[in-house]
């Protein structure tokens, strides 16, 4: 008797669309990594050079990545050179295990090696409870090639341009420019319609916010919520709120006010204007608390 060998379904394709010539996003879902989303809620795509393809974050989990994969392949057979992380959160590396098989290069900012190290095991165990069975095939693969200011990518007739940031959202935010299209794939320098996360510096962010201003971009697509075409502008709603995060906490700090407090208070006024807004305002406030009471 001749016993057939089990072939892995193939996964479905993400349903990609085409925002540009050559660039394709999938957009995350507003929400909490789940078993159901598997882990989707970022903005994760690719682009289309003559000779190769490069990922831009690869999705939150071995799933996602692996649907991702497909869709590449439903756009062209071209190899994939690069798998891009524009930083360590879960929701934008842990599709990378998907594309292993392809050999690219994971490419990432100077201090992403280091953060990976730091949280990556963590980040891995928080997956596997959140997901469960969801988070299979999921793992921590680090960068192989690191972007410690500019590093141009050529995909074929199509230049990559990344940039390492200095700290903003993260101490290790790579943005990647598309010169063919004007395309700004901002990472999560930039929020829109969910909440922003300060992880790593809100004055900081602050400050790189005013740098990618300068970039005459045609359109940008964020970390989370809807790409637009109405750049720099589409940067105003989410400065207003980290300004305004800033100044009430001073104010809190000033009149020797505690954290506690801060977190009860501050940018109230915003939570109509954001979702996930209670979710995250409060660590944002412990964040900045902690950063501005030793100004």
């Amino acid at each position: 008797m001749i016993l057939a060998l089990a072939v892995p379904a193939r996964a479905e394709p993400l349903p990609v669309r085409e925002v540009a010539k050559g660039v394709y996003l999938y957009q995350g879902a507003h929400g909490e990594a789940t078993a159901e989303n598997h882990g989707g809620i970022a903005n994760i795509g690719f682009v289309v050079g003559d000779a190769s393809v490069a990922v831009i974050d690869s999705g939150g989990s071995a799933h996602q990545g692996r649907r991702l994969h497909e869709a590449i392949r439903q756009v062209t057979d071209l190899p994939i050179r690069y798998v891009i992380n524009t930083h360590v959160h879960p929701d934008h590396i842990f599709g990378n295990a998907a594309f292993l098989a392809d050999e690219p290069d994971f490419v990432g900012h100077a201090k992403l090696p280091r953060a990976v190290a730091a949280r990556g095991a963590y980040y891995l165990e928080g997956l596997k409870q959140r997901l469960g069975s969801a988070s299979e095939g999921s793992e921590v693969v680090p960068p192989s090639l690191t972007v410690a200011e500019r590093l141009d990518l050529d995909l074929g007739d199509r230049v990559l341009r990344l940039t390492a940031h200095r700290t903003a959202h993260t101490d290790h935010d790579l943005s990647v420019y598309d010169a063919v299209t004007g395309t700004l794939f901002a990472g999560d320098l930039l929020f829109r319609e969910r909440v922003p996360v300060v992880d790593g510096s809100l004055k900081g962010w602050l400050n790189v916010m005013s740098e990618l201003r300068a970039i005459e971009a045609r359109r940008v697509v964020p970390g989370h919520g809807t790409p637009t075409a109405d750049w720099p502008a589409a940067l105003d709603r989410q400065e207003s709120y980290l300004r305004l995060l800033r100044d009430e906490i001073r104010a809190v700090i000033r009149d020797g006010g505690t954290m506690e407090q801060a977190v009860a208070s501050v940018a109230a006024a915003e939570r109509d204007a954001w979702l996930l807004f209670d979710d995250y305002n409060p660590r944002n406030v412990v964040t900045a608390f902690t950063e501005l009471e030793w100004e």
